[in-house]
């Protein structure tokens, strides 16, 4: 008896020894399973990062004419792109965004931690969105198939679907107060789930509002869904959802780092002479100063590139220092959403203080006193007409927006703002992004065929 004791102890050491031996080849610095919150953070900052502010971003804010480098033609800022150049974007959404949002959902259900599910479900109706607003149809209900090697693409009126249920199940999930709240590791909210819910509803609005003109929608419908969304919305800038950067080193502002000297990217000449020319107080919040003349000065693509950068404004310290805020979706926009509603239900007189509202919430954010004289003067200078009333409230929309990507689809819906093509233009003014060669290539399909810059998705009807 006591031999078969001592041989299964050897035995068991050996198997313990061997079982030890045999994981050396286990990463301990890259696990295969990880807790929820362990995934939220690094998600929520590449959303920010890449999403909000990645590459995408950056070739829409050439389009809107926000920002400009300081090269000749032709570049991405007079509409050169290829389809290998958004290689990286569709991996940023897929790869780094959604599937990892769908694990962390999966694994958040499967604990009940609901709070974690529902926050999962939210970020995926924003990357979901955006992703769609991007590029019409595009794969989501069998993208995550391990056993389809050929992915079909949903329609983006089915995606535009799946949006709203998502954000309807993740109130559903926020409403059992069950499970663990994220904390620390929620660089958003901090696991406010009050903050999180008034973020679903106000998301929702926001993707109602983009089918004011799709086929088999009506803009009274949609207006009608987004003011009941909206009740229940933000109501304060300290709703607002943002990424705050440390400004340390490597924890910069992800618009600091667009305008580092290396990238030559400065302000646009028709933002900088858009705030000029309508005497907007927030001129000063907004751009600063080129160093070399002391003057507002934007850079107009298509003219021969500057001897140096310092003959341009840049951002001002609000959107540009090290440890600004990127706004992913904001008070302000709520307002004009709500605004926007309301004149195309119940005309320009009742839209008027709910638009002046959204102005006030913008000034008050860049730290402009709202009952000083050049506020008053600026808003009296702009009020809403039964002519002007999308026009006005859409302009508005985009400033309290800078640099968001919400103004590309506002432009793209309403025309508003107004753009022109620059000089040297190969195109008119692009309409989507072009499908990746890593997805043309490896998942062909029939809607991917003749897309152009210049052509248009579902919703955005002529």
């Amino acid at each position: 008896m006591k031999k078969v004791i001592a041989l299964l102890s050897i035995s068991a050491l050996l198997l313990g020894g061997c079982k030890k031996f045999l994981d050396v080849n286990k990463d301990p610095n890259n696990p295969t399973d990880v807790q929820p919150s362990l995934l939220l953070s690094p998600i929520e900052m590449n959303i920010s990062d890449n999403i909000a502010g990645g590459f995408s971003a950056l070739l829409i804010h050439n389009y809107l004419q926000n920002i400009a480098p300081n090269q000749a033609n032709p570049g991405i800022a007079n509409y050169q792109l290829f389809n290998a150049d958004v290689n990286g974007d569709w991996t940023m959404y897929y790869v780094t965004c959604l599937n990892n949002l769908k694990i962390l959902n999966q694994k958040a259900e499967a604990t009940e931690s609901w709070n974690y599910a529902a926050v999962a479900k939210i970020l995926s109706a924003y990357v979901l969105g955006n992703a769609t607003d991007l590029w019409g149809d595009i794969p989501y209900s069998k993208a995550f198939d391990k056993n389809n090697f050929l992915v079909a693409y949903d329609s983006q009126e089915e995606i535009y679907k799946t949006i709203q249920s998502l954000l309807n199940n993740a109130l559903v999930d926020i409403s059992k107060n069950a499970g663990v709240k994220p904390g620390s590791d929620d660089y958003f909210y901090k696991g406010d789930m009050v903050a999180w819910r008034k973020l679903a509803y106000s998301l929702k609005a926001r993707y109602f509002m983009h089918l004011t003109k799709a086929p088999g929608y009506t803009a009274a419908v949609q207006s009608d869904s987004a003011l009941a969304a909206l009740q229940n919305g933000m109501t304060a800038n300290t709703d607002d959802w943002k990424f705050t950067y440390e400004g340390n080193a490597s924890t910069e502002n992800i618009w600091y780092y667009t305008f580092l000297p290396v990238t030559t990217y400065v302000l646009n000449e028709t933002i900088v002479e858009t705030l000029k020319g309508r005497l907007d107080p927030r001129l000063s919040k907004m751009v600063k100063p080129a160093v070399n003349s002391g003057t507002y000065v934007g850079r107009r693509v298509g003219t021969p590139p500057s001897g140096s950068l310092l003959n341009y404004s840049y951002l001002g310290d609000f959107y540009g220092a090290a440890a600004s805020s990127n706004y992913i979706f904001n008070n302000s926009e709520a307002i004009f959403l709500k605004a926007e509603a309301v004149f195309r239900k119940s005309g320009f007189a009742a839209a008027q203080p709910i638009y002046v509202s959204g102005i006030n919430s913008h000034l008050h954010k860049l730290g402009i006193d709202t009952t000083s004289v050049a506020a008053l003067a600026y808003v009296a200078s702009r009020p809403l007409t039964a002519v002007n009333g999308i026009q006005r409230i859409i302009e508005e929309k985009a400033v309290a927006n800078f640099l968001n990507l919400e103004t590309f689809n506002d432009w793209r819906r309403t025309g508003f703002p107004a753009l022109t093509k620059v000089d040297g233009a190969l195109s008119d003014i692009p309409r989507r992004l072009l499908y990746p060669e890593s997805e043309t290539q490896s998942n062909e399909q029939a809607q991917q065929a003749g897309v152009t810059l210049t052509s248009r998705v579902w919703w955005d009807v002529q």
